[in-house]
Order: structure tokens, then sequence, then C-alpha cells
């Protein structure tokens, strides 16, 4: 089964940028009421987020959802932490690749997939400014060629 499919509510474009993702999984996030709301308006905003590990369960933090205009005093806390839903099997697979390689999990995208909302966590490691700069003169050297490419 493809990962990403569904409608695309929020992207984290900057983790492609600052890390080199080596896996991903999709997880189910368990929302209140007036954030589900939220995030089908797209009021989401993945920048800083990241995911953690405790007592084999999986919490997404630092993600924020904008409280719902109508929720009036049903509205939820926008940074709280979230808890995701997947399987004993792959929480623990990620334990043993987030200790032992240094590898940290970060939040690509939320989507709506059959009616709920799913994050696509990536399994990421962190990218030297080095590595930066490498990107972005390959990433304009394909841009050239391609316009080369156009032209002729």
């Amino acid at each position: 089964m493809p990962k990403g499919d569904g409608k695309l509510v929020a992207q984290n474009r900057k983790a492609r940028h600052d890390y080199s993702i080596i896996d991903t999984v999709e997880a189910g996030m368990v929302l209140q009421g007036t954030e589900i709301k939220s995030v089908r308006g797209a009021r989401i905003n993945l920048k800083d987020g990241y995911a953690k590990i405790q007592n084999g369960e999986i919490y997404l933090h630092n993600v924020h959802i904008s409280p719902y205009e109508q929720g009036n005093q049903f509205n939820h806390d926008p940074l709280r932490v979230r808890k995701l839903l997947m399987h004993k099997k792959q929480i623990l697979r990620l334990l043993n690749e987030t200790k032992a390689t240094g590898n940290t999990l970060i939040p690509l995208k939320v989507y709506i997939k059959d009616g709920y909302a799913k994050v696509l966590i990536g399994l990421a490691k962190g990218k030297k400014n080095y590595d930066k700069r490498e990107d972005l003169k390959r990433k304009d050297m394909k841009r050239e060629t391609d316009r080369m490419m156009r032209i002729k």
C-alpha cells in the first residue's frame, strides 16, 4: 500500500533540507473534537515538530494545531502532546533505530485518509552544513541542465 495517499493537509518542507530521511512510517493521530476540524481546514504547522517514544508509546511534540474558530470553550491547547497510533512492532523497531544510531523521528506530512488524520513519520539523520550546500549545488545543476534541454 503506498504511503501518503489521501488529501494532503500539511507538509514539512524544511525536514528534507535539514535531515536525510532513511525510512517513513504512517501513523494515526489521536485528536480531540475541535482538533480534527482544524486539521481538515489545514490549520496545522509541522515545522518544529518531532516524535518521541515513551513507555512503549509514541507521541508527537511541538506540532501546532490552531484553535477552531467556532470551537469556543471546547477548544484545545494548540501545542499539546498528541499520541500516535502504531503497531507495537513498528514502535519497537523505531525505538531500536533511534537509540542505536542517534537518528530522530520527525513528521513529514499530515493527510486525511479514509476520514482519519494520518501523519507520515520519517526516521531521519541530521545533515551537516556542507551536506546541505552539496544538495543545493546538485539541485541547481539539475535545474540548469533541465533548462538547457528545454531550450534545445
